[in-house]
C-alpha cells in the first residue's frame, strides 16, 4: 500500500465535531487502502490563546519555555483526532515531533528540521495502524523540545513525506487551493490547480497563508507533490488539481508573467545609518532572524516579522540603549508582492506596478526585487487596497 501523509490546519480541528469530521476523511482514505500518516495543527486560535497567555506572565518569554508551552497546543490536537478515529474503528496512535522523530536545529520559536528519523512510524505502519503527529515541533540534538515557526506543521507534513517516500503530501485547510490572492481580500481571486515550486515559495515569503514557505523548500528538494485542498472536499481523485491545487515542478510558464499577489502585515522596518554590521551581531544573539536585508557600506535596512518575535519589547529596549543615535524602528508598513517567474527580466513590471500604486495616493516607502517577487512597502492602514490594486493592475485589468 502507498503511503499518503494528510495535514489538518487548526480551523479543520477547531472544535470537537470539526475533529470527528477530520477523523472520518481520515477514515475514507484508510479504507481506499492506503497507509495514513496525519500532522495535525493546534486547534483553532490555540497558539496565539498560549501566546497571549505567556506575555500576561512576562513581557519577554523566554524563548525555550515558551516553545514547551506552545507545543502542548499540537499534542492536545493529535490526541483528541486519535481518539476520534479509533472510535470510527480505527487503529491510530499519536506521536509527538520528537517521537516521530523530527531533529531540528537548536533555535527556539523558529527552528528548522535538518534530519527525520521516523522509526517509530514505519513500525506503526507496519502494524497497521494510522499514525497522528503533532505538527510544528521537533526535537533538537541537545534534546530540547523546539518549534518551527509560524506555518510550521506544513513543514513537519512535507518533511515526514520525503522520509517515508509518501505518494503525495495533502494539506487541508478551510481554503480549497491556491489563489491569485487572498479571496478575503480580493472577491474576484482565482484559485490556480498547477503551480510551480518557486512560485508557491515566493508566495508564501511574500505573506501568503496557504502554504508554509520552507514546506515547499523541502517538497521541491525531495520532488513531493503537495496537493493544497479544502477539509471539506472529497479525496484526491485522478486529477487533484480539479478541485484543489498541485504544487509540483512544472512547466515554467512565460516570462515576466504575474501569477499571484500577497502581502505581509506584522513586519518592522529596522533602519541603521552606521555599526550595521554589530546590529546584525546583536539580533543574532537573540536569534532574530530577519525576512530581507540590504546594506550599503554600514548602512542596512532590514526587515523583522512579529510572527517569530516574542520579545519585541526586550529587542527594542536593547536597539535602544546599544545604538541610540544609529538605529530607527519603522512601524506601520506592511508588505506588498506581486510574484511570477521571470518578473524582473525588464524592468516593466516594477514600473507599471509604481506607477498604479502611486496614481492611487499610496506612496511606497521602499521596492525590492528578487527573481521572482517584486515587494513594495506601503502604510499598513491601506495594504489591502494595495492588494486589489496590483491584483487589478496584473492579473485581472
Amino acid at each position: 500500500m502507498a503511503i499518503v501523509v494528510q495535514k489538518y490546519g487548526g480551523s479543520s480541528v477547531a472544535d470537537v465535531d470539526r475533529v470527528r469530521q477530520v477523523a472520518a476523511r481520515v477514515m475514507r482514505a484508510r479504507l481506499a487502502g492506503h497507509h495514513i500518516v496525519v500532522v495535525v495543527s493546534a486547534m483553532g486560535h490555540t497558539t496565539d490563546e498560549l501566546l497571549a497567555l505567556a506575555k500576561q506572565v512576562s513581557a519577554n518569554p523566554d524563548r525555550r519555555e515558551l516553545d514547551m508551552l506552545l507545543t502542548a497546543g499540537e499534542r492536545i490536537a493529535m490526541s483528541l483526532l486519535s481518539m476520534a478515529i479509533r472510535d470510527l474503528g480505527g487503529d491510530a496512535i499519536s506521536f509527538t515531533g520528537s517521537q516521530a522523530g523530527i531533529i531540528t536545529t537548536d533555535r527556539h520559536v523558529d527552528a528548522r528540521i535538518i534530519e527525520v528519523r521516523p522509526i517509530r512510524v514505519h513500525e506503526a505502519l507496519a502494524r497497521g495502524r494510522i499514525v497522528v503527529i503533532a505538527g510544528y515541533q521537533g526535537v533538537s540534538r541537545r534534546h530540547e523540545v523546539t518549534t518551527l515557526g509560524r506555518g510550521g506543521s506544513d513543514t513537519t507534513a512535507v518533511a515526514m513525506a520525503a522520509a517515508l517516500g509518501a505518494e503525495y503530501c495533502e494539506i487541508c485547510s478551510d481554503v480549497d487551493g491556491v489563489y491569485t490572492a487572498d479571496p478575503r481580500v480580493v472577491p474576484e481571486a482565482a484559485r490556480i490547480g498547477t503551480r510551480s515550486y518557486e512560485e508557491t515559495q515566493e508566495l508564501a515569503e511574500a505573506g501568503a497563508k496557504v502554504l508554509n514557505a520552507q514546506a515547499v523548500e523541502f517538497a521541491k528538494e525531495k520532488g513531493i507533490a503537495i496537493y493544497a485542498r479544502a477539509t471539506a472536499s472529497p479525496l484526491p481523485g485522478a486529477d487533484p488539481s480539479t478541485d484543489g491545487t498541485v504544487v509540483r515542478q512544472a512547466t515554467p510558464r512565460m516570462p515576466g508573467a504575474v501569477v499571484g499577489v500577497a502581502s505581509e502585515r506584522d513586519l518592522l522596518m529596522i533602519r541603521t545609518t552606521d555599526r550595521a554590521g554589530e546590529v546584525l551581531a546583536l539580533l543574532d544573539t537573540r536569534a532574530i532572524a530577519g525576512k530581507q536585508l540590504e546594506q550599503i557600506g554600514e548602512a542596512a535596512t532590514f526587515l523583522v516579522s512579529r510572527l517569530n518575535l516574542p520579545d519585541e519589547p526586550l529587542m527594542r529596549e536593547l536597539l535602544a540603549r546599544e545604538f541610540p543615535d544609529h538605529v530607527r524602528i519603522v512601524d506601520g508598513l506592511g508588505a506588498v508582492s506581486v510574484i511570477g517567474t521571470g518578473i524582473n527580466a525588464s524592468f516593466e513590471n516594477v514600473r507599471r506596478g509604481t506607477r498604479a500604486l502611486t496614481a492611487a495616493g499610496i506612496v511606497p516607502a521602499s521596492t525590492t526585487t528578487s527573481s521572482f517577487r517584486i515587494t513594495w512597502m506601503v502604510p499598513r492602514t491601506i495594504l489591502d487596497e494595495g492588494v486589489r490594486l496590483l491584483h487589478r493592475t496584473f492579473i485581472d485589468p
